[in-house]
């Protein structure tokens, strides 16, 4: 794909924020936004920057080939410090290429508020490139990300040593962030699950177990698993549950919230008992995914309530 994206396309997707770490405070989330200049190189170990970053201004990540340099780095400087770039190898950052469903190289999204936007693969000319740009801060300030950065030199994502220090993670969670960075999501469900069995109430594990669930099934390209019979009758030649719930992880991931919630929702009276509870349980990974006070959720919660009672 080469087309510059359209500005309705241009919505958040899963939120990074609980798989690398947790949110920074605020003072910490300034200073690592204020440190470096507007392009930067980012790596697996240090995209936390990038998500800190992204809460001041919109950040354009280009996944390269190694030693591959594009036209954006000299295009985000003319923007005088209201946009940044961070350039990734997608040779050698597996985890970042996962999250961000590379499949070619060059790549370019965006992180606005720690969610990341998919833009687009292949080259553009300069003026597309420039529209995608003036589009991505047109979102920025529809959310409230509108601050900016000193220009600078590029520099490697927390290269510098005046950052703080962030706190360690519990065990469980340094764990499962250690699985997810070696692309070993299986380890990473069971370590969140861990957490969770050992405190009900943590609700980074609780939200972080539904992403890289997600994560994960995006990762192995199958259909999801569900109960005998959840599936819809084949003579209506309507889909069937596995179908519905793949095409509604597609959109959850691709940040098309309204529509992923949306086709459960549609489906939810036709199915049977066991079917009801499979698309109930994928309902609330969702919901956690987005947050709880995502305009989509609360609509969507409020029409599952209904649904069931």
């Amino acid at each position: 794909m080469t087309n510059a994206p359209s500005g309705a396309n241009l919505r958040g997707a899963v939120d990074l924020s609980s798989l690398v770490r947790p949110p920074a405070p605020t003072a910490q989330a300034t200073q690592a936004a204020t440190s470096g200049g507007a392009v930067r190189v980012a790596t697996d170990a240090t995209f936390t920057d990038v998500l800190d970053l992204s809460s001041t201004v919109p950040v354009i990540v280009e996944f390269h080939g190694a030693g591959v340099a594009g036209e954006l780095p000299g295009l985000i400087t003319q923007y005088g410090g209201r946009v940044a770039l961070a350039t990734v190898d997608g040779t050698t950052n597996p985890q970042l290429v996962q999250a961000f469903q590379v499949q070619q190289v060059p790549t370019v999204a965006a992180v606005i508020g720690g969610r990341p936007i998919q833009l687009f693969s292949g080259t553009l000319s300069e003026a597309e490139l420039r529209e995608v740009i003036e589009q991505v801060l047109q979102l920025a300030a529809q959310n409230g990300v509108t601050g900016v950065i000193p220009v600078g030199e590029a520099t490697v994502a927390g290269a510098d040593s005046s950052e703080p220090v962030e706190e360690p993670l519990p065990p469980h969670h340094q764990e499962a962030y250690d699985a997810i960075e070696a692309g070993d999501f299986a380890t990473a469900i069971t370590e969140y699950e861990t957490a969770i069995a050992q405190n009900p109430r943590d609700q980074l594990a609780v939200a972080g177990l539904a992403q890289v669930r997600l994560l994960g099934r995006l990762a192995s390209n199958t259909p999801p698993e569900v109960p005998d019979g959840a599936a819809t009758d084949p003579s209506s030649g309507a889909p069937t549950l596995e179908r519905v719930l793949a095409s509604a992880d597609q959109d959850i991931a691709a940040g098309r919230f309204d529509q992923g919630l949306a086709r459960l929702l549609e489906v939810f009276p036709t199915l049977d008992v066991d079917g009801k509870t499979a698309a109930r349980i994928r309902l609330l990974e969702y919901f956690e995914i987005i947050g709880a006070e995502d305009p989509a959720v609360v609509a969507s919660r409020r029409r599952l309530t209904t649904l069931l009672y």
